[in-house]
C-alpha cells in the first residue's frame, strides 16, 4: 500500500511540475476560463463519456462509482482501494483569417482515491477544474498594436465524497466540492507619437480570488438483460451554485523593452470599493448529464451521454466589459466504449489490455461576435496492465484530436492533439483471515 501511495504522490509532483500552463487557447480569456475537467483519461479516451463504472477504476463525474460491487475473483468479499493520478499535454494549431501560431501546454489533470467500506465507499481528491492562459494583440487600422491582452489562472476543486449501494447494481452517491483558484489579466492600451509607441505605456492589471462551495450528485444503474448483455445507466446532477470573489485594480506606467520584457515604474491601487466591484458574487451554472450503455462485461461496452450546462452566468462582473460576447446553455454529446480481447489471457499480455475509442461535439456555452463557439474531438486510447495481475492494476495512454473555434468573424480556429497519461492503481486493504 505504501509503495502504491508514493508511486502516485511522485507521479503527480513530476506533472504538476512539468505542467506549468493549463492551457494556451484565447477562449480562456472569457468567464472563468476553458473548462479544463471532462473526466478521467478512461473516460477522455472514450469521446468524454463517464457513464461506465467499474470496482477498478475511479470515476470522478459520478460520485455513485464509489460503491459497487465486490471482486468474484476475491470471494466477493471487498473491492479494491483506488489511486488515480492523471496529467496530459496539448498542441494546438491557432489559426485567423492574418495568420497562424502554433502553442503548447502541459498540466496535471487530478489526484483521487476511492475507499470501499462495505455497500459504502468514499473518495477525496484534486482537480484544476478551468484554466486561464492567453496572450492576444488586438490591431488598429494602420498595423499597429492597439491593446494587448494576458492572462492566467483558473479555479480548481477539492472533493469529498460518499456512494451507497441501495441494491445490486443500484448505487447512489454525492460529493461535497470546494472550488478555489485565482484570475489574472493584464491589459495594456499602446500609445504613439509619429507612428512610433511611446516610451510608457498604462497597463491595467486585474486579479479576482474565486472560493465557494458547490455539491454534486450521481445515480448509477446496472443489470443483466439476459445471460451475456449488460444495461448500464447514468445520471449526475450539480445544482448551481455561487462563488465568491474578491477583486483587485491597478493602474501602472511600465516601459516596454526590445524583447518585449516589462518594466515597471509606478504603480497606482483602483479603488473598487467606490463601485461595488470590490467582492462580487459570480455563479457556477448548473449541470445536468444522463447516458446509457450495453455491453458484455470484462469484454465490451458502447454507450452514449450528453450533458447540459446551465452556462447563460458564467461570468465575472470585473472583466466584463466586452458587449460583442454573450453566454448560452452549453451542450455536449459523447459516444464511446471499450474492447477487451480476453481480460484473464495470462500468457498474451495485449490480450488483457483495454481498447478504447470515441467521438464528442460541444457547444461552449460562448456566443462572440454571433458566432457560437463549438468543439469536437475523436479520441482512442489503451489500459495497459502494470503490476500484480491479481490487483488488476493498469497503466492509461489517450489521444485525442480536435477543433474549437471558427475562423468567421475573424476569430481564432484551434486545432489540437492532447496526449493523455494516468496511472490507476489497485489494492487491498479488507481481507478475511482465513484459518485451517
Amino acid at each position: 500500500m505504501i509503495k502504491k501511495l508514493v508511486l502516485v504522490f511522485i507521479a503527480a509532483i513530476a506533472i504538476h511540475g512539468y505542467g506549468q500552463q493549463g492551457t494556451t487557447s484565447p477562449y480562456s480569456f472569457y468567464g472563468i476560463g476553458s473548462l479544463k475537467f471532462k473526466g478521467t483519461v478512461e473516460n477522455r479516451s472514450m469521446g468524454g463519456l463517464s457513464i461506465y463504472t467499474d470496482s477498478i477504476h475511479v470515476n470522478l463525474r459520478n460520485p455513485a462509482s464509489y460503491a459497487g460491487e465486490n471482486l468474484e475473483t476475491w470471494g466477493d468479499e471487498s473491492r479494491p482501494v483506488k489511486f488515480a493520478v492523471g496529467g496530459s499535454y496539448s498542441s494546438t494549431n491557432l489559426e485567423s483569417t492574418n495568420g497562424s501560431a502554433n502553442a503548447t501546454s502541459s498540466t496535471f489533470n487530478y489526484l483521487a482515491i476511492n475507499i470501499p467500506l462495505g455497500k459504502f465507499g468514499f473518495g477525496f481528491g484534486l482537480l484544476p477544474y478551468t484554466s486561464v492562459g492567453y496572450k492576444l494583440e488586438s490591431i488598429d487600422a494602420n498595423d499597429n498594436i492597439e491593446n494587448q491582452f494576458e492572462g492566467e489562472g483558473g479555479l480548481n476543486k477539492a472533493f469529498i465524497g460518499f456512494g451507497y449501494q441501495l441494491a445490486k447494481g443500484l448505487s447512489i452517491g454525492v460529493d461535497f466540492q470546494y472550488n478555489f483558484g485565482n484570475i489574472q489579466n493584464g491589459i495594456i492600451n499602446y500609445q504613439y507619437s509619429d507612428g512610433n509607441p511611446i516610451n510608457y505605456q498604462s497597463k491595467e492589471n486585474n486579479r479576482s480570488d474565486l472560493s465557494g462551495l458547490n455539491l454534486n450528485f450521481g445515480v448509477s444503474y446496472k443489470t443483466m438483460i439476459d445471460k451475456k448483455l449488460e444495461l448500464v445507466s447514468s445520471l449526475a446532477f450539480s445544482p448551481e451554485s455561487n462563488l465568491s470573489s474578491k477583486n483587485e485594480r491597478s493602474i501602472s506606467t511600465i516601459a516596454l523593452g526590445t524583447n518585449g520584457g516589462e518594466s515597471i515604474r509606478n504603480t497606482i491601487e483602483s479603488d473598487l470599493t467606490a463601485s461595488g466591484l470590490d467582492e462580487t458574487d459570480l455563479v457556477l451554472p448548473s449541470k445536468f448529464s444522463f447516458g446509457a450503455g450495453i455491453g458484455q462485461p470484462r469484454k465490451w461496452f458502447i454507450g452514449a451521454e450528453t450533458t447540459i450546462l446551465k452556462a447563460s452566468k458564467f461570468s465575472n462582473d470585473l472583466f466584463s466589459n466586452n458587449t460583442e460576447t454573450s453566454y448560452e446553455d452549453a451542450v455536449s454529446f459523447s459516444i464511446g466504449g471499450f474492447y477487451i480481447p480476453e481480460y484473464n489471457s495470462f500468457r498474451n499480455y495485449l490480450k488483457r489490455a483495454v481498447y478504447r475509442a470515441g467521438f464528442r461535439t460541444e457547444e461552449t456555452g460562448l456566443n462572440i461576435k454571433g458566432e457560437s463557439i463549438k468543439e469536437f474531438g475523436i479520441s482512442f486510447g489503451v489500459g495497459i496492465p502494470v503490476g500484480d495481475a491479481r490487483l488488476l492494476s493498469n497503466a492509461n495512454l489517450g489521444f485525442e484530436f480536435g477543433q474549437r473555434g471558427t475562423k468567421n468573424s475573424n476569430l481564432i480556429q484551434e486545432n489540437f492533439i492532447t496526449l493523455q497519461l494516468s496511472l490507476s492503481l489497485n489494492d487491498r486493504w479488507f481481507q478475511k483471515r482465513k484459518y485451517d
